[in-house]
């Protein structure tokens, strides 16, 4: 089932999600349906609060793309991600490094607006699957910044707070600029 996106005002967009105790039937029919909610939206990610639910879960699906590469490590080695796509991360847990770099994002919360958002390069995950392991990887390019994207939801941080003030100025309509929080420095 395709569930609604909540969109850039809703409370639920800045709500801060509770931990994941048990990876049940419920959990993985959500996860289900986020994942089918994301591609119908065409997007490459999506995080429960988007759903309305402030939850520690997102979903992913990063393609390999020539003009935003992405690369994935599980234990030091590289590994090609596309197979382990749709992934659900759970209570996820990140840690950020490498040059920060800025790098045009959407969000399917904010149809159609688009910004310049700064965020390091690459990032280290460790989060709970569907299947109750533990999942410990890095990941590098799109695919990190989709992580970092992801998480902040979890956090009740948007990508608009993360842009730069006179980016929002120039970017954003006044309705959605009145939402943003001052600027965060990238990096978690």
């Amino acid at each position: 089932m395709i569930l609604e996106i909540t969109e850039h005002d809703h409370p639920a967009l800045r709500t801060k999600g509770r931990r994941v105790e048990k990876v049940d039937a419920k959990i993985r029919q959500l996860a289900e349906e986020m994942i089918e909610t994301m591609r119908a939206a065409e997007g490459i990610g999506l995080a429960a609060q988007q759903v309305g639910l402030p939850l520690q879960l997102f979903v992913l699906e990063v393609p390999h793309m020539k003009d935003r590469p992405s690369a994935m490590r599980l234990d030091g080695m590289a590994v090609d991600f596309e197979p382990l796509m749709p992934m659900v991360l759970i209570n996820p847990r990140i840690e950020t490094f490498g040059r920060t770099r800025i790098g045009n994002e959407g969000c399917l919360s904010f149809p159609g607006l688009r910004g310049d958002v700064p965020r390091p390069f690459s990032v280290r995950v460790k989060a709970q699957t569907l299947s109750g392991d533990e999942i410990e990887f890095e990941a590098d390019g799109l695919l990190a910044r989709a992580v970092q994207h992801e998480f902040d939801h979890l956090q009740g941080i948007l990508f608009i707070d993360r842009m730069s003030e006179a980016d929002r100025l120039e970017e954003l309509p006044e309705d959605v600029r009145q939402l943003s929080r001052p600027a965060l420095v990238a990096g978690h």
